[in-house]
């Protein structure tokens, strides 16, 4: 896998030594430390007090002394999968997933007062819902929502990010009536009299994404909504401050189109990019990023292109995963794949050939099966033992298809607080094989890296509540899902939401572990993570999270 050009050290920091009653550094022999030394952004050392105050003398340095006490201190957080953009925006929306609403009346409820205090014509959004943790058990209709609104666009999203409700009116404007075709890769829902609910998913979205939403045409979806630059740039200061407060130092952005990519720019232009973002351009802008030359990672210690995103189904949340043979929820429902099987394998050659390392969003086994065969493909043309091909959630691979990720190499990123928010909604859906949702453990033991991540908005940047599910595999509803051995133990599931995660996005070098020479990325907690009941590990306190050596956040 290419490294990123050399970053640019040239700001300079203030050295400090830290001390903490354990600082676990995350090398391959989990040595756990008392003090680190740190200048100009990097660790200089790390052991005891007086062996890192030996380093300082000897480089001639006076660091300030930090002391935290009974304080733990690990890598910072790495969340692989996120999308920041929309997390920003989604913050600033109606809050009406399960700590806000149990029930339809209470979402339309939440939604009303929100469009009373806002200007008329302005559009009303909420997200966060999830069908299966309402009392109703079902998605709302547009005429739930027509009690918002009936003069401007209203629009529930659903806590799977691919798709949602909207109200009679916004239907309307769009031309939407019972007669319209369902788009490719996406659907516009009907009752049994073929009457539309107002719940639409993937492609459909494309009504309120407007003309510069990524057509499924253009391999893929994009559900980013657009806002004025000024007020994107709001958002993402907005979203940066959360992933800071949960301990997370570097994002994976899997979904840039060129409004992240601009959004991006500005911020790093005027030093306003608090944390490490690295990128992963939307598959419609393959040909470009090739006319372009960008055949590998290149960037900053900030800012840096990372590869290619592709999507192959749905999201299993939103019940448009793919399953040919229909939800045992729903037999209606198929789902969708983004791809024929032949026109995805080209894309993956192409970029595969190029050296651009490939994410691809699949869940279902149909899904996953297209992934790892074109990526086996690729390889066998081509082959490179370390392309670090990733499948993005990859919530249901066959036992089989987890043994030749671990041969091709494929690197899956999982988000454990899938399940941890609906992982009973996947049983419902597909019956007993949803038990397998995530299947951490199996894919440990097949020698596969397990990487973990957020996936915000879908679920808030908190990685220590991801680091509790993959341990525990207890829901939100308090049921643990599957069998004992899906479960990893703390200190693979805080690898992998750090070393691992920087492996996944090609950091590794700089990021992830508290070494020597490495950049000084780290997260004050208030328990040792590796030493507390899992059951209790989501509500360990981030005190503090610093990038570069500097303290970027401090809880109140």
């Amino acid at each position: 896998m290419r490294k990123l050009v050399p970053f640019d050290r040239s700001r300079q920091t203030v050295p400090r030594l830290v001390l903490a009653r354990a600082i676990h550094l995350l090398d391959a022999a989990s040595t756990t430390a008392e003090a680190m030394l740190l200048a100009e952004g990097r660790i200089l050392a790390t052991g005891s007090a007086a062996e890192c105050q030996a380093a300082a003398d000897a480089a001639g340095l006076d660091p300030i002394r930090v002391d935290l006490g009974d304080a733990t201190v690990v890598p910072g957080f790495i969340d692989a999968h996120a999308h920041p953009l929309m997390y920003g925006q989604m913050m600033t929306w109606v809050d009406c997933g399960p700590d806000k609403a149990t029930s339809i009346p209470e979402i339309v409820a939440l939604l009303q007062d929100a469009a009373a205090a806002l200007p008329a014509g302005r559009p009303v959004r909420g997200y966060g819902y999830e069908h299966r943790n309402l009392a109703e058990q079902r998605h709302p209709t547009r005429f739930e929502l027509d009690r918002v609104a009936t003069d401007r666009e209203v629009y529930l999203m659903n806590a799977s990010g691919h798709g949602g409700v909207v109200n009679s009116y916004t239907l309307e404007r769009n031309g939407i009536d019972r007669d319209t075709p369902n788009p490719q890769g996406g659907e516009f829902f009907r009752d049994g009299a073929g009457e539309l609910t107002g719940e639409l998913s993937d492609a459909a979205c494309n009504i309120l994404t407007g003309v510069h939403g990524v057509k499924v045409g253009h391999h893929g979806p994009n559900f980013h909504l657009a806002d004025e630059p000024e007020e994107h740039l709001r958002q993402l200061d907005v979203a940066t401050s959360r992933f800071l407060a949960g301990g997370v130092t570097t994002i994976g952005d899997a979904q840039v189109s060129r409004r992240e990519f601009d959004m991006y720019l500005r911020l790093a232009e005027a030093g306003r990019l608090q944390v490490r973002v690295s990128m992963y351009l939307l598959s419609h802008l393959l040909d470009e990023a090739l006319e372009m030359g960008l055949v590998g990672q290149f960037g900053n210690a900030h800012l840096s292109f990372a590869g290619i995103k592709f999507y192959a189904d749905g999201t299993l949340g939103g019940w448009t995963a793919y399953f040919p043979d229909g939800y045992v929820g729903d037999p209606c429902r198929t789902g969708q794949l983004y791809h024929e099987p032949a026109e995805y394998a080209e894309l993956i050659r192409r970029a595969h050939l190029a050296g651009l390392q490939t994410a691809t969003h699949a869940q279902s086994p149909t899904a996953i099966e297209m992934v790892v065969s074109a990526i086996e493909s690729a390889l066998a043309e081509s082959p490179d033992d370390d392309a670090r091909h990733r499948i993005e959630h990859c919530g249901l691979p066959t036992p089989a298809q987890i043994t030749r990720m671990a041969a091709a190499g494929i690197r899956p990123v999982n988000q454990p607080q899938h399940y941890y928010n609906w992982g009973e909604g996947v049983e419902e859906a597909i019956g007993t094989p949803g038990e397998r949702f995530n299947p951490l453990g199996e894919f440990e033991r097949a020698g596969v890296p397990v990487t973990i991540s957020s996936d915000a908005p879908v679920a808030d940047p908190i990685p220590l509540e991801a680091i509790q599910a993959a341990v525990t595999r207890i829901t939100r509803r308090g049921h643990r899902l599957g069998p004992d051995d899906l479960r990893i133990s703390a200190l693979s599931a805080l690898r992998a939401h750090t070393i691992e995660g920087a492996a996944s996005l090609g950091r590794e070098d700089d990021l992830g572990t508290l070494e020597v020479g490495k950049l000084a990325d780290f997260v004050v907690l208030d328990e040792d993570v590796l030493e507390t009941d899992p059951e209790r590990i989501g509500s360990i306190r981030v005190l503090q999270t610093w990038v570069d050596g500097e303290p970027r956040h401090r809880a109140e």
